[in-house]
């Protein structure tokens, strides 16, 4: 049986959880894959969203399908990160959440996946949830005794 608190907890919401859009960093569907790199290389990400100019969500890009599509037979061909786009190599079969998902929902996606991107109905991106903001909010619920 659970308690008020973990009830709470459980109920909350994706929005409640996200971290908001305007702070993700992200590229956009018609950038090179050498601008990507440079925004995945300076934040120190692994993978960001992929946006069309309406912010809408079309994938996730990365480190290591910027690299797979750079490799040659016998050389890493450096070149074609200027000519390549990102929507040829992102991966746009990713999990996505909605605002009003609950936090079990996000739990369940969370756990093979770091982040997971949050989009509205009409898939305008909205921000990610993070395996970190439920282990901050879990660590605070584990540090306040219940009442009641």
């Amino acid at each position: 049986m659970m308690n008020i608190k973990t009830e709470e907890l459980m109920n909350a919401t994706i929005q409640d959880l996200m971290i908001p859009g305007d702070k993700v960093a992200h590229v956009q569907v018609g950038n090179n894959l050498q601008h990507a790199l440079l925004v995945l290389t300076k934040t120190g990400y692994t993978a960001i969203p992929v946006l069309d100019p309406t912010f809408k969500l079309h994938g996730l890009i990365g480190m290591n399908l910027i690299m797979d599509s750079i490799f040659g037979l016998e050389r890493i061909e450096f070149e074609k990160l200027e000519k390549m786009k990102v929507e040829e190599v992102m991966n746009t079969n990713i999990p996505r959440l909605f605002l009003d998902d609950t936090l079990e929902v996000g739990l369940d996606l969370v756990v093979n996946h770091p982040f997971v991107c949050v989009q509205n109905e009409d898939h305008v991106f909205e921000g990610i949830f993070t395996r970190r903001a439920i282990l901050k909010r879990l660590k605070k619920r584990v540090h306040q005794p219940d009442i009641g």
